[in-house]
């Protein structure tokens, strides 16, 4: 058959009768909604008219290739299926289908495409629809347009966007009753703008949707919750769409008095959105819906779920919740596997969710007391004041968290770093350099023993030891010391910045005074491949193949030509101390730089051709006198202050700690990474057996299943019901969603703003991280080894971790759309002189690569100063 009634279509139809096809049949079966009546022409049709056609199949082919002018190929294969003979069987069918109904009758046929109205891509609009359409003849070569319509130059590129393959996509045609709507529009069961599920947006106009679809007219639009009304825009309706008395449509003028006239009346708007929720509740998610009124009845011509919204994490109870996103506080906001979420969880003690692969931290109850709201508001005002406003706007609408007794509060520091002495901060850590010789010494030979004692274990012993050993890790990570002295360089920080302002007008004066700080991990890494570099500047023959060499097999692949042997060292060297980082770290799943060793090629060759012999000694030799001569010139104000000595040695006093416990900063997650990159190594040669035995297809397979579900098939040596494709292409989904940095249980992504009137009128606020003022080149790179940077470009990246710190020996200054004040970008933008401002929202996008900027790290704005 290549007719199919609506009646004979559900949602597991989609193969034969494509997206819309597949949930207008669904729809057709839900008590209370109105589906005006119609058919589809399957995917078989399409086949059968397309599928033998050599010629058709060479330009397909030619296509999928990308060759040639991709825009001109899609063109003949659009003409070529119009001319196609359409098959007597066919004909017959879709003839038969359209006797059923009035010889008068109108039709719309709406192309139905099998890569449509997924859950994951909605490629809406992007095969064509034809409206009141009359006659069969009309009828049959509307279906043909339809079917080249696949091939529309917005189809095909989206398509490539997306990564179908253009020859595994087919087309089923919906022809459907002609509704001659008065008013129609879009309905929206979650707001597609703030992400509320509980919300529904509608857009209304007069005539057909087709006005709106295209853009031709101001929309109404309503927001309603629950039967309120709680806003309403109306629209300057200055043309609507009409159906034309011969056929097809015309626009026109609305008459005077309805141009600003509301398009549906309030209980209309609310009929509306119980028509929507009864859609969203057969579906089981959020849904985009057409709908029209015609004499006072509201039909539905199409519902498709909404692949926008990011998800919402789920809970057990049907309380208000708000979270925090952990992406934008470890500045790595990509998606992580569900491995890596799973050892992430079995980490942190805090209370954590999951969603859109992301995690986010379960903040209600301490925004549910006074003393916990006092708490959060106060640390993210230093750290993040996006998402130190976003969670004062959910605290100011009083209705959505209770308030609970102080006593129930998670227990804290309430004040500022500003409003505590020195004592208050430093006591705690009387010996820092002793201390933090002693807690690198044991983190040392913590991860020693665990490499030796790890050695043998196999099987789910392997997964068991692991789990233990975490035990070892958070007991490392979180003894008092610790804490104490990562705590002591934060708040002393504040501590310089604040005292420096109050007793000498000075402005962010810590930033100045961690330049070059002593044995700091993380900025060390940047140093050291600088002399990477300079083994290997002096051999023109190795410089000469890194950009060509085997990725795969890099550096052992170097030929055998003066300094090969020098450079093998030199980056093996680095490995070993460097070697299980990488970009994006906190998930495990990401490859280190030790598996895959080509991806510092790039940064290499940066080095290499950007900077000289002894930049790195140089580099960290400057920023020590910086920061000497402002300690210098800052306790000689201070001396001739009243009470001036007391300053100097209090001042004095806390320098020195700061710069030892700043050094320190770093070192817990460089620690922590090295025996995550231990677990994955011993458990990588696990997964190596299942790939022997067939279980999975290739290694990265296990990265798509927890920790527990890959003991169980280690254990099982089997995988039932095989999740993995599944939830690859849900990865690749979460792929292309922006995480909220607060959002609600609701859904609703709370974006934070800058309450600042102290910047230029157009300048791109952000958060000051690194003091300074300078202008360069924009440069817009989103992955770290697609850099190329050269001497004096300013970085403009989504995030940066320790992975990306040998970038920033290349550049003069750092945009980032996150981070904080202590996040690891800032501490080593501070640490290199370099001006910094972070949390510029969408800076990406709104920075254009190659323009000239400047950036004010000492204020925390950012201006564009050329086109």
């Amino acid at each position: 058959m290549f007719v199919r009634r609506f009646d004979e279509l559900d949602r597991a139809a989609l193969p034969l009768a494509g997206g819309k096809g597949a949930h207008l049949g669904e729809l057709s079966s839900v008590d209370g909604i109105r589906v005006p009546d119609g058919f589809c022409v399957t995917t078989d049709a399409y086949r059968a008219v397309t599928g033998s056609d050599p010629e058709l199949s060479g330009l397909l082919e030619e296509l999928s290739r990308d060759s040639g002018d991709v825009s001109r190929t899609a063109g003949r294969i659009r003409q070529r299926i119009e001319n196609l003979p359409v098959p007597e069987g066919i004909v017959h069918e879709v003839y038969a289908a359209l006797a059923a109904f009035d010889a008068e009758q109108s039709f719309a046929v709406r192309s139905s495409a099998t890569a449509e109205d997924l859950p994951s891509a909605s490629f809406a609009g992007q095969q064509d629809t034809y409206l009141n359409i009359k006659g069969k003849e009309s009828v049959l070569r509307h279906i043909q347009q339809c079917w080249a319509s696949l091939f529309t130059d917005r189809a095909v590129a989206y398509r490539r966007q997306q990564g179908f393959d253009h020859r595994e996509v087919f087309l089923a045609v919906v022809v459907q009753q002609m509704v001659f709507s008065e008013v129609s529009g879009i309905l929206f069961t979650a707001d597609p703008l703030s992400g509320n599920r509980r919300v529904s947006t509608i857009d209304a106009s007069f005539g057909l949707g087709e006005a709106l679809v295209a853009g031709l007219v101001s929309a109404d639009t309503y927001r309603v919750r629950s039967g309120e009304i709680r806003e309403k825009q109306i629209g300057t309706k200055k043309r609507a769409v009409l159906a034309a008395p011969e056929g097809g449509t015309r626009e026109v003028e609305p008459e005077a008095g309805s141009v600003a006239q509301q398009a549906l009346t309030d209980a209309q708007i609310r009929e509306l959105e119980r028509i929507g929720r009864t859609i969203e509740g057969h579906f089981g998610e959020p849904q985009d819906i057409e709908w029209c009124l015609s004499e006072g009845v509201f039909y539905v011509v199409q519902s498709r779920p909404i692949t926008t919204l990011f998800p919402v994490p789920q809970v057990d109870d049907n309380e208000n919740h708000v979270y925090i996103s952990v992406g934008h506080q470890q500045m790595m906001t990509d998606p992580i596997r569900p491995w890596g979420l799973s050892f992430f969880l079995m980490f942190t003690p805090a209370p954590m969710q999951v969603a859109g692969g992301r995690l986010f931290v379960d903040v209600t109850k301490r925004l549910s007391t006074l003393s916990g709201r006092a708490n959060l508001l106060g640390i993210f005002d230093q750290s993040d004041p996006l998402i130190r406003d976003a969670l004062a706007t959910v605290i100011e609408r009083g209705d959505f968290l209770p308030t609970l007794p102080d006593e129930s509060a998670v227990p804290g520091p309430i004040r500022g770093a500003e409003g505590l002495s020195a004592a208050d901060i430093l006591d705690p850590v009387p010996d820092p350099a002793g201390a933090i010789a002693d807690l690198i010494r044991e983190n040392q030979a913590s991860v020693e023993r665990l490499k030796q004692e790890i050695q043998g274990k196999s099987g789910t012993d392997l997964f068991d030891f692991i789990r233990s050993d975490m035990e070892e890790a958070r007991r490392v990570m979180n003894q008092s010391p610790s804490l104490a002295i990562i705590l002591a360089g934060v708040n002393g920080s504040v501590w310089l910045n604040s005292k420096m302002e109050e007793w000498l007008g000075e402005k962010n004066a810590a930033d100045a005074l961690t330049q070059s700080l002593p044995n700091n991990v993380t900025a060390e890494m940047g140093l050291a491949l600088l002399d990477v570099a300079d083994v290997i500047r002096p051999y023109p023959q190795v410089v000469e193949y890194l950009p060509r060499a085997n990725p795969e097999t890099f550096p052992d692949s170097l030929p055998d030509v003066p300094g090969s042997r020098e450079a093998k060292e030199a980056i093996r060297t680095f490995l070993d101390r460097y070697g299980m980082r990488c970009t994006g770290e906190i998930d495990v799943t990401r490859t280190r730089w030790s598996e895959r060793p080509a991806t510092l090629i790039p940064l290499l060759l940066g080095n290499i051709h950007n900077q000289t012999a002894g930049a790195g000694k140089r580099k960290y030799e400057l920023g020590l006198a910086e920061a000497s001569a402002k300690a210098k010139e800052l306790l000689g104000k201070l001396a001739e202050l009243p009470d001036g000595e007391d300053k100097v040695q209090e001042t004095r006093r806390m320098i020195d700690a700061v710069r030892l416990c700043m050094s320190y900063r770093e070192y817990p997650k460089y620690g922590l990474v090295n025996r995550y990159f231990v677990y994955k190594q011993a458990l990588m040669k696990e997964v190596e057996r299942l790939v022997a035995e067939g279980v999975f297809s290739e290694k990265e397979d296990s990265f798509y299943l927890s920790f527990d579900e890959l003991k169980e098939v280690v254990r099982s040596r089997r995988l039932p019901g095989n999740p993995v494709p599944e939830r690859k292409e849900a990865y690749r989904h979460f792929e292309k969603l922006t995480p909220p940095r607060v959002m609600t249980s609701e859904g609703e992504a709370i974006a934070g703003r800058y309450r600042r009137d102290n910047i230029p009128a157009h300048a791109l606020a952000g958060l000051a991280v690194s003091s300074g003022i300078v202008e360069g080149r924009a440069r817009v790179v989103l992955r770290m080894e697609d850099a190329g940077l050269e001497e004096g470009d300013i970085l403009v990246t989504p995030f940066t971790d320790p992975s990306w710190t040998p970038v920033f020996v290349s550049v003069k200054a750092l945009i980032t759309e996150v981070g904080g004040l202590m996040t690891h970008g800032a501490v080593i933008a501070r640490e290199y002189g370099l001006p910094a401002v972070v949390g510029i929202e969408d800076a990406t996008r709104r920075i254009r690569d190659g323009q000239r900027i400047r950036v004010n790290g000492t204020d925390g704005y950012v201006e564009i100063l050329s086109e």
